[in-house]
């Protein structure tokens, strides 16, 4: 048996920091070691909801469950049934979506939310025999962690994207996928997952849009964007990228629909839940525009207002993804070993410290994707202080040594420095 120290949840906003003995695995499961993990909205939505959380096993207050689900690590040992498969020392990542009818709370079980064993906010886990069926454990051949972490948010706007559809008058045929060549807008779309969106498009190589909105209204999150995700580069790639703060525009509706010529967009996708953001995204649809809902509200009663009219005449329609499945995932990590770096979606680094208080404060700090090292007490830290903090600190002078040399990003050098020189459990 080994000891693992972990962040589990056993009521509403209840996480602890805890340590205990993991049993001895069995032969059709595998012990783990967590690297990192990348905290989710969805964890935050998972801990204020508690039991009523439909992930959630009602019995967490005597079963607590280990929190996050982006997570990466190493394979320590493989019970037989799986050793022709998977072996000690192999990196791997995980589709936290089971969908398996017979897990614990049936057929939305979920590592990071579901289970006592498994979740990305530990130093080591039991990766169960479902995991292994449903062809959920992943293998992850690329460079250092925090990637195989991004992957599942990755996943999650490829899953999008692949959903969206289009018609032809007078064809019953859904053509699935966005317009090779269309027109596609992105909403509120510069925090975390909008980052990722826009990196997804970019570097696509079998479709691409024409033209690439991408609106918010931060100024501050809309040049960081466009520091990471240049116009320049997206020209290379034959693509018209522009990034607008519709906060400055007297009529936001008007000012997108110019930029798309006054067709409209073929694909929007609205990345966050506000009701007039909604009602701007249906507003701009071109014919057969397919406009995606991708942010999950949190209230149960959120709605917005459609036009009607164009949903009749102008087949306007609307989907709603959350997250990917296997194959998003797979294409997330392939992608990413063709040259897409992750990097620009992080803005936080920390230790398993800090993750109950951010997981639990999550909408209120600023920034993009907080990447957890679970080995390593640290506070959770943007990487913007790193330099200031770097004038009395040696380990963050050179932190932030490597991350300039990156246009202040993380990288692979950076997390192998943290990992090699900064206090470990």
């Amino acid at each position: 048996m080994i000891k693992t120290r972990a962040v589990r949840l056993h009521g509403k906003k209840d996480l602890r920091l805890e340590e205990f003995e993991l049993p001895q695995i069995k032969e059709d499961e595998i012990l783990a070691k967590v690297v990192s993990d990348s905290l989710c909205m969805s964890s935050y939505k998972a801990s204020s909801q508690g039991t009523d959380h439909k992930r959630i096993p009602d019995d967490v207050a005597e079963n607590p469950i280990i929190i996050g689900h982006e997570f990466a690590g190493e394979l320590l040992e493989v019970g037989a049934k799986w050793s022709d498969k998977f072996k000690a020392g192999d990196k791997f990542s995980i589709q936290p979506a089971l969908y398996y009818e017979d897990g614990p709370v049936g057929i939305l079980s979920a590592p990071g939310y579901s289970y006592q064993h498994i979740g990305g906010d530990a130093t080591y886990v039991i990766i169960p025999n479902e995991v292994m069926e449903k062809d959920c454990l992943l293998a992850y051949h690329g460079e250092g962690y925090y990637p195989a972490s991004l992957a599942e948010p990755l996943s999650c706007v490829i899953g999008a994207m692949h959903a969206n559809y289009h018609t032809t008058p007078g064809s019953y045929v859904h053509k699935m996928e966005i317009v090779d060549g269309g027109k596609m807008a992105i909403l509120a779309g510069v925090g975390p997952m909008g980052l990722a969106a826009i990196n997804y498009a970019l570097h696509r190589e079998d479709r691409k849009p024409s033209l690439l909105v991408v609106t918010d209204v931060d100024q501050a999150r809309l040049d960081r964007a466009a520091s990471i995700y240049t116009v320049d580069f997206a020209a290379s790639k034959g693509i018209d990228l522009q990034y607008v703060n519709t906060g400055k525009v007297e009529d936001p509706v008007k000012e997108l629909k110019a930029i798309s010529g006054d067709t409209g967009y073929d694909d929007v996708f609205v990345f966050a839940p506000v009701k007039p953001v909604v009602e701007q995204g249906d507003a701009i649809l071109a014919f057969d525009g397919c406009l995606n809902f991708f942010a999950g509200p949190g209230d149960p009663d959120f709605s917005a207002l459609l036009n009607f009219y164009n949903v009749h005449y102008a087949y306007t329609h609307i989907v709603g993804t959350s997250g990917g499945n296997n194959d998003d995932m797979v294409e997330a990590l392939d992608i990413m070993g063709k040259g897409l770096d992750p990097a620009g979606l992080i803005t936080h680094i920390g230790g398993l410290d800090a993750v109950a208080e951010a997981t639990n404060n999550l909408p209120h700090i600023p920034g993009g994707k907080k990447l957890i090292y679970t080995h390593i007490d640290l506070p959770l830290t943007p990487i913007a202080d790193f330099e200031k903090l770097g004038e009395n600190n040696d380990l963050f002078r050179e932190l932030a040594l490597i991350c300039n040399k990156n246009k202040g990003l993380w990288s692979v050098e950076a997390e192998t420095f943290l990992l090699n020189y900064f206090n470990k459990l």
